[in-house]
């Protein structure tokens, strides 16, 4: 029973992480149809900003309260500003165009960053791997018999950044002018634009809360990994993706509980099983999962007009 327990606790850890970074994917998707496959690379992106913060700050200020809030803000608002060039320089063009344009071009952008980051040239890190900061020194704060179940605190403050930063969003989205508008640009961008929403504006600003997302997820998992390494983005950005298959792309409560999901699942595998199964059951539950909900699990299937 202790042994279950302990897996519950680190499956809904890493179901959190995931679920920030599908909640990116998710966001994207509900505005502009749109797969946005660069998202896990902006993600890495600020990862290596929060670590470059980290070592400005010194081995002292890095672990304070305050420096793991500058490491946050900076790594947040740095990708926040990404998102905003991607979706104006890259997606915004091609916006009436066919989907495929931009999902082709998303996927380029994706290479560009997670390839273009292994260059070691001027203030571009490498592909070697590189250990992240230890901004939070690891210790146990719950500990239930004789071990048996231990919390680790890097756990808890994970769990609460993410859940409120979910909250936040959540809030934002359906008890918000904010969100009223992108809900508004989610049904129809072209009506919403006719009735007087600024609709690059919002479509512009759901880019950029959405990569401030992804990069608060990157530091997280940055945070409980401690390897980092360019092609990163590419395994946690594919991992988010499917936790929001399986919630229903498109749906913010389906991508949480897909993540969470997602996280039991892997954490079983390598608990009872072996580790080398684990992505492959996290793909097998995902096509079981769209074998019986062809949507996902709170998501709809739309039928289109030929």
């Amino acid at each position: 029973m202790s042994q279950l327990l302990q897996h519950l606790i680190n499956g809904l850890a890493a179901g959190t992480i995931y679920a920030l970074v599908a909640l990116g994917y998710t966001m994207v998707y509900g505005v502009l149809k749109l797969i946005n496959f660069a998202h896990g690379d902006v993600m890495m992106v600020g990862v290596y900003m929060g670590y470059a913060t980290a070592f400005a700050l010194g081995r002292q200020a890095q672990r304070s309260l305050w420096g793991v809030v500058v490491i946050f803000a900076v790594a947040m608002v740095g990708c926040a500003l990404l998102g905003f060039l991607i979706e104006r320089f890259a997606y915004r063009p091609l916006r009436e165009k066919p989907r495929l344009t931009a999902l082709i071009t998303a996927i380029g952008i994706s290479f560009a960053l997670s390839y273009g980051f292994q260059l070691d040239i001027g203030f571009l890190p490498g592909a070697s791997p590189r250990a992240f900061p230890e901004v939070i020194t690891p210790s146990e704060w719950f500990i239930i018999g004789d071990r048996d179940v231990v919390i680790w605190n890097w756990q808890v403050i994970s769990f609460l950044i993410a859940v409120g930063l979910m909250a936040a969003l959540q809030f934002l989205v359906y008890r918000t002018r904010f969100g009223k508008a992108m809900r508004a640009v989610s049904y129809d961008h072209r009506t919403a634009a006719l009735m007087g929403i600024p609709t690059d504006r919002i479509i512009a600003l759901t880019f950029m809360l959405s990569s401030a997302l992804a990069a608060g997820a990157g530091l997280l998992y940055a945070i409980k990994d401690t390897s980092v390494s360019p092609l990163m983005g590419l395994y946690v950005g594919l991992k988010a993706f499917v936790a929001a298959v399986i919630g229903g792309i498109g749906n913010v409560p389906g991508a949480v509980v897909g993540a969470l999901l997602l996280g039991l699942v892997e954490e079983f595998v390598v608990g009872y099983a072996a580790s080398t199964w684990r992505d492959a059951v996290a793909f097998a539950f995902l096509i079981l999962v769209l074998l019986v909900k062809p949507g996902g699990l709170f998501g709809r299937v739309a039928a289109e007009k030929v």
